[in-house]
């Protein structure tokens, strides 16, 4: 049996990596000339800087941590979470429920008021239930926290309203402890989010690292500049093409966003009806630009990254490379990394590299973030795909297309795949379930 693996991102190569531990015969297909997917890195000038977004290595799941953590060897550093929220003028600590001392004093008593009538109103069964991100959100924080942040931020890196988001991933939102609510306003000390407290980070390489040691251990099964043209059925095999190649497969498991993988079914004559076609195209999903700037200045602060909900700020979040390693940045440097999310094809998808590059300077300065002559590097990137949307509709329509594969025999895994919001970890344990529970 041969198995084609669509995609060279970390689902697809954490895949590869199992199957060959099963010496099970298989092939990647990666149209870029480099694997990873948002895993991407840009190492110039003495600089590293992770360009799908900002990553770290952290996660509940141990199997899958350990799975990254092993690949890297020794090539790794482990840091403590400092994480700000820039709001007004003050940082506030992350997550918003444990910093609520470092509010203004009238903003931290309505956010723990709010929250605590909240609470009786919920025990009193006075409030209906959520039914979209943005009822959940008044639900669960109260009016206080939801509109001075949770609101304000999620429509910002979302791109859409909250009102119209489903309840597909709230789960990855953990709901806050009573009492830590009330000792955060208090000014007692608290830690939301406990498990990405310590968080890894390669030495050196970024993020990409993890993904250049599966590839050395995978030479001769991936296929770059691969581009998924068309995907047909040959009796008993699966015919993959691109630009006059193919490849033959027993089966074949896909990685690639689904919007690809169904113009591809379709481009190899397969019948897609219009119900699946209707519902592809109602899937939403935002894309993200990246800002990477390199800066004049030895130790710029000791953050690791800053979450920005001001709509006046293009970017959202702001990360700081050169905290995750000594080895991010060359000496007497430090490395900022500014990410924007839009819509693919908008005003802001389309601007130039330079206006781009001067917007988020002057935004950073205007925040204090950095001093705008200290700039001595600056890079932008774009990634089509950044982020799924879970809107009022998508699991009806993400039915409606998953029916298709069932039938067709194609199996779905991965972030644009399965269109779920997977963090890295969640894509090692897709691929590591798959491995447990499918024969071959």
């Amino acid at each position: 049996m041969k198995v084609g693996i669509l995609g060279g991102g970390l689902t697809g190569l954490t895949l590869g990596y199992l199957l060959h531990q099963r010496r099970i015969d298989f092939e990647i297909l990666e149209k870029e000339n480099d694997c990873g997917g948002l895993m991407r890195t840009l190492v110039e000038d003495g600089f590293t800087f992770d360009y799908g977004g900002s990553h770290i290595l952290f996660s509940k799941d141990r199997e899958a941590l350990s799975l990254m953590l092993d690949l890297l060897g020794d090539n790794k550093v482990m840091n403590k979470r400092n994480t700000k929220i820039l709001y007004g003028d003050r940082y506030v600590k992350y997550p918003f429920e444990n910093g609520l001392s470092d509010l203004p004093t009238d903003d931290n008593f309505e956010c723990l008021l709010q929250f605590i009538k909240t609470i009786v109103k919920r025990e009193k069964g006075k409030l209906r239930k959520p039914r979209n991100l943005k009822e959940w959100f008044y639900y669960t924080f109260g009016k206080g926290m939801a509109d001075k942040y949770m609101i304000p931020y999620n429509e910002k890196i979302w791109k859409y309203p909250t009102g119209r988001i489903s309840l597909e991933w709230v789960e990855r939102i953990p709901n806050p402890p009573v009492e830590d609510v009330i000792r955060s306003s208090l000014g007692i000390q608290t830690e939301g989010y406990t498990h990405q407290i310590n968080f890894h980070y390669p030495k050196v390489g970024g993020i990409q690292a993890v993904i250049r040691v599966i590839e050395d251990k995978l030479e001769g099964y991936i296929s770059k500049r691969f581009r998924v043209h068309a995907i047909r059925k040959d009796g008993s095999k699966w015919i993959v093409s691109s630009d006059g190649t193919e490849q033959k497969f027993d089966r074949v498991i896909s990685t690639i966003p689904i919007h690809d993988l169904i113009t591809a079914l379709m481009e190899g004559g397969n019948k897609v009806s219009s119900d699946v076609q209707r519902a592809v195209q109602q899937l939403k999903y935002n894309s993200i630009i990246t800002v990477m700037l390199g800066i004049k200045v030895p130790e710029l602060n000791n953050l690791s990254w800053l979450y920005v909900p001001d709509s006046r700020a293009l970017t959202h979040r702001v990360s700081f490379p050169s905290n995750f390693s000594p080895r991010a940045a060359p000496e007497h440097r430090s490395s900022v990394l500014a990410e924007i999310t839009c819509n693919y094809g908008d005003e802001v998808w389309e601007k130039e590299d330079e206006d781009l590059i001067d917007r988020t300077i002057n935004d950073l300065e205007e925040h204090k973030i950095i001093p705008k002559d200290s700039v001595c590097f600056s890079k932008v990137r774009r990634s089509k795909y950044a982020y799924v949307i879970s809107d009022l509709n998508y699991k009806k329509n993400f039915e409606i297309i998953n029916k298709l594969m069932r039938r067709i025999g194609i199996d779905l895994l991965g972030r644009f795949s399965e269109f779920k919001y997977m963090n890295m970890d969640a894509c090692v344990r897709r691929a590591i379930d798959y491995i447990k529970n499918k024969r071959f």
